[in-house]
């Protein structure tokens, strides 16, 4: 197989997984689920925008423009959801992977040939700052609380492995610690040269391989290693935009979501769902937050083990290499710790326009 020309985001053609199976020699991971597990569903969100600010101006031009105006000039931040995240998940038990983006500066950082271009300013208005105090607290108050904290790849960053590193290197600077991995913003990927740059950069995972149009198992019932080795590739199941709108069909987003989890359960599969922070707001996206709580029980109910990738993939590593030794706790709650083992501390901010 031949590396892309180009990045491919949004929809990754399903016909990708067999030429790599083909031409790269790619495996599946087969080893067994924690505890005997049903099926594995792992959480993630991409933390695209934690600040709605200018970008409402954006989206009053589509949609009720009276609210969004009046917010983009609000103190108020309908977008910082970490801490409410974190309550819901610790409520039911469960840990999740929250990627952040260290998205570059459109003048400082980016040719003039992109000024102009309407693509570069919408993913450039929403730009936040790692190091800031709010992010980095909220970043450190996750991983304290055993959430898992990784990279969102950048959107000029799939065929750079310098910028890649640099962005890696700077999340793990406000961390304090390694990550293990994450997902490229946009879903952009070039195969399979992003994820030979991930491996080389110290990545083990990348959550990438999918769709933000289609929802199922179109990449297979479980994770690739796309180089037969110990880099392990996530395809992406669910992501929450692709979802019949939960504000105005429920029964439905919550069908095919039922549908999903109860194929997994059939197949042992691993399934991936990403729900960005900003759609746990309901004042802006009714029916979202529900729909998620849903999913997380549901999937308990039928028997799965539910956590973050890394969780997951530091468990398929144990079983790979028994004398490894694997910290299994560290991102695994089990359901009688709920109250312990909610945040330490709140994670306030968000409270001002960006």
């Amino acid at each position: 197989m031949t590396a892309s020309s180009s990045p491919i985001g949004g929809h990754h053609p399903p016909s990708v997984v067999d030429e790599l199976v083909d031409d790269q020699d790619a495996t599946r991971v087969d080893a067994p689920l924690p505890g005997d597990a049903e099926f594995a569903l792992c959480l993630t969100h991409d933390v695209d925008r934690p600040y709605k600010g200018l970008p409402s101006l954006y989206y009053a031009l589509r949609e009720r423009p009276l609210y969004h105006a009046r917010t983009a000039l609000s103190s108020a931040n309908p977008y910082w959801q970490f801490e409410s995240i974190a309550e819901l998940e610790a409520d039911l038990g469960v840990r999740s992977a929250f990627y952040f983006l260290d998205e570059q500066h459109l003048f400082r950082d980016r040719p003039p040939s992109d000024w102009t271009s309407p693509t570069h300013w919408i993913e450039h208005l929403g730009r936040y700052d790692v190091e800031a105090p709010d992010i980095a607290r909220a970043v450190r108050e996750l991983d304290d609380g055993g959430w898992e904290v990784g990279l969102h790849g950048s959107y000029h960053s799939p065929d750079d492995q310098g910028r890649l590193r640099e962005e890696k290197n700077r999340i793990e600077s406000v961390l304090g610690d390694r990550i293990a991995g994450g997902r490229q913003h946009h879903l952009r990927l070039s195969f399979p040269e992003t994820w030979r740059h991930h491996r080389a950069i110290g990545l083990r995972y990348d959550a990438s391989l999918g769709s933000g149009e289609t929802v199922g198992f179109d990449y297979g019932y479980r994770p690739l290693r796309p180089f037969d080795d110990e880099f392990v590739a996530f395809p992406l199941t669910i992501m929450e935009q692709a979802l019949p709108d939960p504000g105005e069909r429920y029964d439905d987003a919550r069908d095919v979501c039922d549908r999903i989890l109860g194929e997994a359960a059939r197949i042992d599969a691993v399934a991936t769902a990403v729900w960005h922070p900003r759609y746990f707001s309901d004042r802006e996206f009714p029916g979202y937050r529900r729909l998620y709580r849903w999913l997380v029980e549901r999937a308990l109910e039928l028997g799965a083990w539910v956590g973050s990738p890394r969780a997951l993939y530091r468990w398929f590593e144990s079983d790979a290499d028994p004398e490894r030794e694997v910290d299994l706790d560290a991102d695994c709650e089990r359901p009688g710790d709920r109250e312990q083992n909610r945040l330490r501390s709140p994670i306030p901010g968000g409270d001002r326009s960006r």
